[in-house]
C-alpha cells in the first residue's frame, strides 16, 4: 500500500510553503527518474497570510487592485506554477498540497482532480451544505446551475511524471471581502462563499481538517487498494 505522510505546516508565508512543496517535489521527481516508484506520498495542510496567486495560465487583469492596494490590506501577489487562474488564500481557509505519485493510486490527472472535489463534497454535506461542479470548471461549487452560482473550494494542480504539487483551497471561515478584488478563478460574474457564510456560523476549523485529512486519505487508499 501507498504511504501517505500528513503534514500540517500551520500559518506560513506562502512564498515559503511553494519552496518547501517544490523541494518534496523535486525529490520524488528525480526519485522517480532514478527507478524508485515506491516513494512517500505526502498530505500537506497549511494557512496562508493574505495572498493572491496566479496559475500559469491565468490572466493578469483578473487581479482587480494595484500593488498599492495591495499593500493597503495586506496582502501579496505571486504568479505560480499551477493550472487555473487566479485565486485568494488566507486565514481561515485550509489550503491542501497533496505531493503525490498518482501512478500509486492507479490515477489520471482528471481522475485525480475529480477526486479531489469529491472528497470536498462529500464533507461539505456531513455539514448539511448541498455541493456539486461547474461544467468547464474546477473546483466545488454551490447552486452551479443557477445565476447564484459561488465557489467554495478552488482546485489548481500542477503535475510532472504523475507527481503532483498545489491542489485546493477550501473557505471556512475565510474574510470573503478579499474574494471582491478579484474576479475568482477568472469568473466575473461568480462569488466565492465560506462555511461559516453557508451555515451562519463560527466553524471548528480544526475539526474540518481532521475528517478532511482521514477523508481525503481514505478515498486515496481506496484507488491505491480496489475491492475488486
Amino acid at each position: 500500500m501507498a504511504e501517505i505522510i500528513y503534514e500540517n505546516w500551520g500559518t506560513i508565508d506562502y512564498a515559503a510553503a511553494f519552496d518547501r512543496q517544490t523541494d518534496i517535489f523535486n525529490r520524488k521527481l528525480q526519485q522517480k527518474l532514478d527507478g524508485n516508484h515506491q516513494t512517500e506520498n505526502y498530505l500537506v495542510f497549511c494557512q496562508h497570510p493574505h495572498v493572491y496567486t496566479l496559475g500559469k495560465n491565468g490572466k493578469a487583469n483578473n487581479l482587480l487592485v494595484d500593488t498599492g492596494f495591495l499593500n493597503k490590506i495586506s496582502a501579496t501577489y505571486y504568479k505560480t506554477n499551477r493550472g487555473g487562474d487566479i485565486t485568494y488564500h488566507g486565514y481561515g481557509q485550509i489550503v491542501g498540497y497533496p505531493i503525490l505519485d498518482l501512478e500509486q493510486f492507479h490515477l489520471g490527472l482528471k481522475d485525480y482532480i475529480f477526486l479531489m472535489e469529491q472528497c470536498i463534497i462529500d464533507l461539505m454535506a456531513e455539514y448539511g451544505i448541498l455541493c456539486g461542479r461547474l461544467q468547464g470548471a474546477t473546483g466545488v461549487w454551490l447552486d452551479s446551475d443557477t445565476t447564484k452560482a459561488r465557489k467554495i473550494c478552488a482546485i489548481g494542480v500542477k503535475a510532472s511524471r504523475n507527481i503532483t504539487m498545489h491542489g485546493f483551497a477550501l473557505n471556512v471561515n475565510t474574510d470573503l471581502s478579499y474574494f471582491h478584488y478579484i474576479n475568482p478563478c477568472g469568473f466575473a460574474d461568480k462569488t466565492a462563499t465560506s462555511m461559516h457564510k453557508e451555515l451562519n456560523a463560527e466553524i471548528d476549523i480544526k475539526e474540518v481538517e481532521d475528517r478532511l485529512q482521514q477523508k481525503f486519505i481514505a478515498m486515496l487508499q481506496e484507488q491505491n487498494n480496489p475491492s475488486f
